[in-house]
């Protein structure tokens, strides 16, 4: 008898007939001769919601308290789940994440996951019973209940697969799979079959809201392989693994855009220019602030994006930094969009196609950064969706005799 994890997302559960659809689907898998574990997240947008409420009281809550409030979003998923289950016939039984043996460290909020203890799960499989866990949620070394991180419940999903030495993890949503675009964006977006763990961290990583980064890196690192599929979908959807087989032939497989971006231009008649940058990266490393992409252009001394929510920061720390002889200039609308896919960077024509057919239509790029399988650049947001589309329809749409 196997053991199957299967995930759902928010939008899985977000009403009682989505929840009865998530039951049947659970129910046709253990009839299949096999043990389930399922991972749920909050119903619908019930942690954003959670948030607004928090705002409206303050901008600054106890990051431990606020833990506890957005855990109750899953305990409402996996009760209701899990007594619907049982009117049906079924014997199921909901763990939060502590009763699950997840252990996290005490980072509040975005807390990492340091070890499974999966005794209870498995004593309550051997009763017969399908386990329903709570997405999202580890317990501190301090007893205290704290949260994984946007998309915590994915990385719940397949640390779990990964703890009990499963072969896959099936994460539901949605959507039924992984796209070369975003559809929304591109109507001749492309399902694609198959795509490396590289390949979909990098998408991931640049903007496509699938699948939380953490979860594919365990997925990665303990060879899990992922399905992606559509809840409300007959579609096989997406497998997420290390088995796909490109040689050394060139393989685009998707183009990203991250609107969550702004740039920074800073330039000074400071003549130790090198000094100044490395006072600027030791500063905003001081806070906490990511810096994504970063370039020092002839006539700047550095230019450099971060997320929009550090935007105001990283404005106060430029100008405590620097002299009065230097200038800020921000960009709060631009937007990342990156190619990724396998062989880019032995492509040797391949930027300059980029760059040839963005120009001919007459937009600008302001910055861009390469790796072994994707190429990022910065454009204004209003050219974003046309620089998507003109990409797609050279890059992929014109190669779809590629096997994906």
């Amino acid at each position: 008898m196997a053991l199957v994890v299967m995930k759902f997302g928010g939008s899985s559960v977000s009403d009682l007939t989505k929840i009865r659809h998530v039951a049947e689907l659970i129910i046709k898998k253990k009839h299949s001769h096999n043990k389930v574990i399922v991972v749920v997240s909050a119903p619908g947008d019930k942690t954003d919601e959670i948030l607004d409420i928090v705002h409206n009281i303050t901008s600054t809550p106890s990051l431990r308290e606020l833990d506890m409030l957005l855990s109750t979003g899953e305990i409402i998923s996996i009760s209701l789940l899990s007594i619907l289950l049982n009117s049906l016939g079924e014997t199921a039984v909901a763990l939060t994440g502590p009763q699950a043996g997840i252990i996290g460290n005490n980072e509040y909020t975005n807390a990492k996951i340091t070890q499974i203890n999966t005794n209870n799960i498995m004593t309550k499989l051997k009763q017969g019973n399908i386990v329903i866990v709570a997405g999202f949620q580890a317990l501190n070394n301090l007893g205290d209940i704290t949260t994984l991180g946007r998309g915590g419940s994915d990385l719940t999903a397949v640390a779990l697969a990964a703890t009990l030495k499963v072969d896959y993890c099936e994460i539901y949503s949605d959507v039924d799979g992984i796209y070369s675009v975003d559809p929304r964006i591109n109507q001749n977006a492309i399902k694609l079959n198959i795509i490396s763990y590289d390949e979909m961290l990098e998408m991931a990583s640049t903007g496509a809201q699938v699948l939380q980064t953490r979860s594919v890196l365990i997925a990665k690192k303990f060879n899990i392989d992922i399905y992606s599929k559509g809840t409300f979908s007959n579609d096989c959807g997406t497998l997420i693994t290390d088995r796909r087989n490109y040689m050394e032939s060139l393989s685009i497989s998707s183009i990203t855009s991250d609107k969550d971006k702004v740039q920074f231009s800073i330039t000074s008649s400071d003549n130790n220019a090198f000094g100044l940058v490395s006072k600027i990266l030791n500063k905003l490393a001081q806070c906490n602030i990511n810096v994504d992409m970063i370039e020092q252009p002839i006539n700047n001394i550095l230019a450099l994006t971060v997320s929009k929510k550090d935007m105001n920061q990283t404005n106060t720390e430029l100008k405590n930094v620097l002299h009065k002889t230097s200038n800020i200039i921000c960009r709060p609308c631009i937007t990342k969009i990156s190619v990724i896919g396998i062989g880019l960077r032995n492509n040797t024509t391949l930027l300059a196609d980029i760059f040839n057919m963005l120009h001919k239509n007459n937009i600008e790029i302001f910055m861009i950064s390469t790796s072994e399988i994707r190429i990022s650049f910065i454009v204004k947001e209003s050219d974003t969706e046309q620089a998507i589309n003109v990409l797609h329809k050279n890059l992929i749409e014109s190669k779809m005799k590629i096997k994906h």
